[in-house]
């Protein structure tokens, strides 16, 4: 499949890969420019490579950018897979190794951000450095569990059971995928209400449309947790930028953050006026942020 790369002034198109006999979409845009690592970004849970073009945009003068959906999302393949972060992890590793070429700077949202930890944290010969922003992913925890109450541990099995039963999952996936719903969950998500376009929210509904959506979503909720955050950091070799969205409703930055902090003093920090997703609430200032950040303290060791 010829890779084709647009220029700042043309439309950012996309293309297909075949990862495992699924096609996996992606977009690129920009040249490469001397030894500047390129920057390969990673959408969080239930967005695409949409959720990227106001910084593929900008950074694509600077740098060689790419996007990519992760299977299971945007205009990515849904098989009826078990869905991971190891499963991720292997498709970035490998599209950076058969497409890319060369490490790259890993920036990812959300879920994405913790993808791309795995990939930082396993696979260091794909990896030039990370940029999380507002990254998810579990750390031990270091409160002491109390013993649960019988009625509490029955009431909590049922609970799981009934949650892992297909048509109460498929009945939440309805729910959560209309349109009305999407955009009051975003309107909670971003402090910039303005942001929450008509446009935003049909890039995350028409997904949802797809054969096998609803599928990945039940996945995703039955998959147990992946490896800690504080283990991947403890595993990892790279520069990391975090850059925080402190009005997040889903997650304390601060605390977030000096977990981050204790596990990964080097990192290089940023609070942001933003919520859940600061890349497409607030782009100017994270595209500038992330610029300065990879000419700084990636490009001079690339």
């Amino acid at each position: 499949m010829t890779e084709t790369f647009v220029r700042p002034t043309d439309t950012i198109s996309g293309s297909y890969w075949i990862w495992r006999d699924r096609p996996i979409y992606w977009v690129g845009a920009g040249d490469r420019i001397g030894d500047r690592p390129p920057l390969l970004l990673i959408h969080g849970f239930g967005a695409s490579t949409d959720h990227w073009r106001k910084n593929i945009a900008e950074l694509q003068k600077d740098f060689q950018v790419w996007a990519i959906d992760l299977i299971g999302f945007g205009r990515s393949a849904k098989p009826d897979w078990v869905y991971s972060a190891d499963l991720w992890r292997d498709q970035l590793h490998d599209f950076i190794q058969t497409q890319i070429g060369r490490p790259v700077v890993l920036a990812g949202n959300s879920l994405g951000g913790y993808a791309s930890l795995c990939v930082a944290a396993t696979r260091p010969e794909s990896v030039a450095g990370v940029i999380l922003l507002n990254s998810a992913g579990p750390f031990t925890s270091t409160e002491p569990v109390a013993e649960p109450t019988p009625r509490r541990k029955l009431a909590k099995t049922a609970l799981k059971w009934v949650f892992r039963q297909d048509w109460v999952s498929f009945a939440i996936f309805q729910w959560t995928r209309r349109r009305s719903v999407i955009r009051k969950t975003l309107l909670k998500v971003y402090l910039d209400q303005s942001a929450v376009t008509d446009r935003l929210v049909e890039e995350i509904y028409r997904p949802s449309c797809d054969r096998g959506a609803a599928r990945v979503f039940a996945s995703v909720f039955k998959t147990p947790q992946g490896e800690k955050v504080d283990a991947l950091l403890d595993r990892m070799n790279c520069p990391l930028l975090t850059l925080w969205g402190q009005g997040d409703p889903w997650m304390n930055a601060r605390d977030r953050s000096a977990r981050f902090r204790q596990h990964y003093p080097q990192l290089s920090e940023h609070f942001l006026d933003a919520g859940h997703c600061p890349h497409d609430e607030i782009p100017d200032r994270v595209n500038t942020l992330m610029r300065e950040w990879i000419l700084a303290e990636v490009a001079p060791k690339y």
